[in-house]
């Protein structure tokens, strides 16, 4: 039996129940993966909700999960590219990777070098990958150069912090609770401002002497957005990767204008990794800078595939720092 966490209806994290789905044969181009460790992330949330419309449009029982990392047990016509036993991992659509094992397209598939561990890959890949498309691929930051990060001491920011002070860059954090001050700044933030406590859009100006930042990452949406725009320098981008508080408002493109030629842009890292080419360069990248200690993740906190519920109300509770991994 292959056991999975499934949803009939879209809700809160109740909805999530332990179900037996089929198991079929890998088709053409797939390869069977025995899951080993499963990342979670806040875009399980939103699917679990129902955020997004063309889940609607899926079966139900739906089984969630984009990421995850496996060993290779069966291979379907034309997946030559794996063997049986490689250590694979994944980061991207369909979903379904809250189960034990599962049927996946290998050309979506990376292989996973020796000397990392499994809970590390699953906790890293899907926001190592975002995290280098942001900082590498959306806007190429430089040394030197100021940067704004919500969420700085979430997974994804506590490897954006540590990778942009590998670049040289100076890093500003913003954070939900004062009490994620301190893991910012242990993680490669210079500055760190509390959101509703700190008048975070001020002090961003006061260190930057006035001029503002070249580019704001903000996966938080309407809670943020008028705070990140005025952040933002003459020409700055703001780099929109999530929604977290709700959707940002619309808004007229005057407003860019109006603020010295903005650039707003939302960014889903898949469509920075539509080729095998430029998802095996991305994954090139970020096992080299797990490998050289330049990304250095804090022990994700590991619950059971049958907890996959306790998992989502940690993370929408924003107690938590760094990542939360689920073993099968």
């Amino acid at each position: 039996m292959n056991r999975a966490m499934a949803l009939n209806r879209f809700g809160g994290p109740e909805v999530l129940e332990m179900c037996a789905v089929p198991q079929a044969a890998p088709g053409p181009g797939e390869i069977r993966i025995r899951h080993a460790a499963i990342g979670v992330n806040f875009t399980d949330v939103h699917g679990r909700r129902g955020d997004y419309r063309d889940l609607h449009e899926l079966p139900k029982p739906l089984v969630l999960g984009m990421e995850a990392v496996g060993v290779v047990e069966a291979i379907g016509p034309g997946a030559g590219r794996f063997r049986i036993g490689d250590r694979v991992a994944y980061a991207s659509r369909p979903l379904g990777a809250y189960c034990e094992a599962r049927n996946f397209p290998a050309a979506r598939c990376v292989p996973v070098p020796e000397g990392l561990a499994d809970e590390v890959v699953a906790a890293t890949f899907l926001k190592g990958l975002t995290v280098r498309t942001l900082i590498r691929r959306v806007f190429a930051v430089e040394p030197g150069a100021w940067v704004v990060f919500h969420s700085a001491a979430g997974g994804v920011g506590t490897l954006a912090g540590q990778w942009l002070r590998a670049l040289g860059a100076r890093a500003i954090g913003i954070v939900g609770s004062a009490d994620k001050v301190a893991s910012a700044l242990e993680n490669g933030y210079e500055a760190v401002f509390v959101h509703g406590r700190d008048d975070w859009p001020a002090r961003v100006r006061k260190l930057t002497g006035g001029a503002g930042v070249p580019v704001v990452y903000d996966p938080v949406g309407i809670a943020t957005w008028e705070g990140s725009i005025a952040c933002l320098g003459s020409r700055g981008r703001l780099v929109c990767f999530g929604n977290s508080s709700g959707l940002v408002p619309p808004f007229s493109v005057n407003l860019l204008r109006d603020r010295s030629s903005l650039w707003v842009t939302w960014v889903r890292f898949g469509d920075y990794t539509a080729t095998l080419d430029e998802l095996e360069a991305a994954a090139r990248d970020l096992f080299d800078a797990l490998g050289r200690g330049l990304l250095r993740p804090r022990p994700p906190r590991t619950l059971p595939l049958a907890q996959a519920a306790e998992a989502h109300r940690l993370l929408e509770s924003r107690a938590t720092t760094g990542a939360l991994v689920l073993i099968p």
